[in-house]
């Protein structure tokens, strides 16, 4: 099989109620992405699934082998077995056989981000896309307790890692080949393994931009947000101690 232009990396957990609506209207926006970019592009679906207590992962393999023998739109899935959100968007990162690398949220699947952001990248304007949700222009209709909690977290950043940009988690797009090695570096896992990317990437002299995006939540967090915050701490603290005293990269 050859490999695809796009491939589209979803970190899954508990979403057997909305998987496959989600990856039926991500499927169907391929067609409008393709005559939007002007170019035949073929795409890569990764259902990242980890730690999941309901169908979610039987379900993705059900979607996977639905898909078969659609070259422009595949379907892919893995069991990473632990509930684990940046270790299975990594190993998705890694696995993902497309030039070019989205990550996606199941509730989000963002056809507009996708079609602007590898019109950018297609273009060599940059090596990596971050659809931010707090920069000027972006709209963040969540509700007010997670909005201020990626003000926060991204407070934190700044004053810890000398973070430039207006946010880390969310909606990216990048070269794989020039990512890659950057996602094989990443030490944290969890919650800020995608603010180790986004960090390190910025760090090691990568062209970044971000654009900003409109994003409204589907459905409640599959995670508690309150149960999030020790180990969020636990990561920062560990994520600029490596980054600010060990590698200095």
């Amino acid at each position: 099989m050859p490999s695809p232009d796009v491939s589209i990396v979803i970190p899954v957990y508990n979403e057997e109620g909305i998987l496959r609506d989600a990856v039926a209207e991500l499927r169907a926006s391929f067609a409008a992405t393709r005559a939007a970019l002007g170019a035949p592009l073929s795409f890569e679906i990764i259902l990242a699934e980890n730690g999941s207590k309901d169908r979610t992962f039987a379900l993705a393999e059900e979607l996977a082998a639905e898909a078969a023998g659609d070259d422009t739109a595949v379907v892919r899935a893995f069991s990473l077995g632990e509930p684990n959100y940046g270790k299975a968007l990594r190993r998705g990162i890694l696995e993902a056989r497309g030039r070019w690398v989205i990550c996606e949220e199941i509730d989000l699947c963002d056809a507009d981000f996708h079609r602007r952001a590898l019109a950018l990248l297609r273009a060599d304007a940059c090596d990596f896309v971050v659809g931010s949700k707090a920069m000027t222009g972006a709209n963040d209709q969540r509700p007010i307790f997670r909005r201020a909690a990626t003000k926060i977290i991204n407070g934190m950043l700044r004053v810890a890692l000398d973070f430039r940009g207006t946010d880390t988690h969310g909606l990216k797009a990048f070269k794989k080949e020039i990512v890659a090695p950057v996602a094989e570096r990443c030490v944290v896992d969890r919650d800020l393994f995608a603010s180790e990317l986004v960090i390190r990437a910025g760090r090691r002299g990568l062209r970044v931009t971000e654009i900003p995006v409109v994003l409204a939540e589907k459905r409640p967090p599959a995670i508690n947000l309150v149960k999030r915050v020790p180990r969020v701490l636990r990561g920062l603290a560990r994520l600029t101690w490596v980054i600010r005293i060990q590698d200095r990269d």
